[in-house]
């Protein structure tokens, strides 16, 4: 070997890493954090939905009491006064909704109302409408009503309630036919369906066309109204569920349902008669003294939607709501 080369040697390191038991504990330390996680997310996600779920159930609480409340307030109410004596004219008044309207509010328990769930109340409110028009003249020869504003709203076949100081008739508008009505004529012909059985609208009992009523001449400022009705009651919506429906009353035929609140389970109603101290259910009341109703007390069960209650089960919650009639407010 020559004198100027210098061999150098290096001593041998060995490579290094994991031994697989290492891998093994770290894989499963790993996993015990994901798994953690995961239990935690779910924890948390489980807790938000049960939060909103809860937050929807309230919701649809406020919004049903809410809307009830505005329709229950307007009970038997009308533009002059609930004290006067009132001639219902219309044929078959008996067994229609018009021939309930002094009463202002009907019951009906454990679904009688047709429709309604089985097990579950229903209510009908009927009041006279907050738009009226006021009479510049009535021919009782001619059954006709002149009124302002000229364009008044009304159509024929319409039930309207007619009132002054001194009595109030209930009529069917049978003209003119023209729609809209831009001269402010109302007729009241004895014609139509159902029809009014006298062209008279004057007071007599009883009423409810078992007698001719008489020539009544209503004055000057005398207000015309239309008379409305609403039904309220829980009925299945077509998506497994049970919600609550409101359906208006105009005329013969009722409207269209309308879906208010979904996840309605049950609705129970009572009613506070004039002198009582109890809330009573409605086959408690006589038919003659729904006039005297002066509160309602609802009660709603309400199911969420998702399953997130005890044992995956959805969570209900009962609330209750008390409404007083203003039309009977002391």
């Amino acid at each position: 070997m020559s004198a100027g080369l210098r061999v150098v040697r290096r001593a041998f390191v060995p490579a290094s890493g994991f031994t697989l038991v290492e891998l093994m504990i770290a894989m499963a330390l790993g996993l015990l954090v994901v798994g953690a996680s995961i239990s935690m997310f779910l924890s948390f996600s489980n807790t938000y939905t049960a939060s909103e779920s809860l937050s929807r159930v309230q919701e649809n609480a406020r919004i049903a009491f809410e809307l009830m409340t505005r329709d229950l307030r307007e009970a038997g109410g009308n533009p002059c006064s609930r004290l006067l004596p009132v001639a219902n004219v219309l044929n078959g008044a008996g067994s229609t909704w018009w021939s309930n309207w002094g009463s202002g509010v009907v019951g009906y328990e454990n679904g009688a109302l047709a429709g309604s769930l089985a097990g579950t109340d229903a209510l009908e409110i009927m009041s006279g409408s907050s738009t009226s028009a006021v009479v510049t003249n009535h021919n009782p020869l001619l059954a006709q009503f002149t009124v302002t504003p000229l364009q008044h709203g009304f159509v024929s076949g319409d039930i309207l309630m007619a009132c002054d100081y001194f009595q109030a008739a209930i009529f069917q508008m049978t003209g003119p036919a023209t729609n809209p009505v831009t001269d402010g004529r109302v007729f009241h012909e004895n014609s139509g369906t159902p029809g009014n059985c006298s062209r008279g609208l004057g007071f007599k009992v009883p009423m409810n066309c078992t007698a001719i009523g008489s020539p009544y001449i209503y004055r000057d400022n005398t207000l015309v109204v239309r008379l409305q009705a609403e039904r309220w009651y829980v009925a299945p919506n077509g998506r497994g569920r049970n919600s609550l429906f409101r359906v208006a009353l105009r005329g013969n035929a009722p409207g269209a349902p309308e879906e208010v609140v979904d996840g309605v389970a049950d609705m129970e109603l009572s009613y506070l008669l004039a002198g009582a101290t109890d809330y009573v259910a409605a086959n408690l009341v006589n038919p003659a003294r729904w006039r005297d109703v002066n509160a309602v007390r609802i009660a709603i069960v309400l199911a969420g939607a998702e399953r997130v209650g005890t044992d995956a089960s959805v969570i209900n919650r009962r609330v209750e709501h008390t409404v007083n009639l203003r039309s009977r407010s002391t």
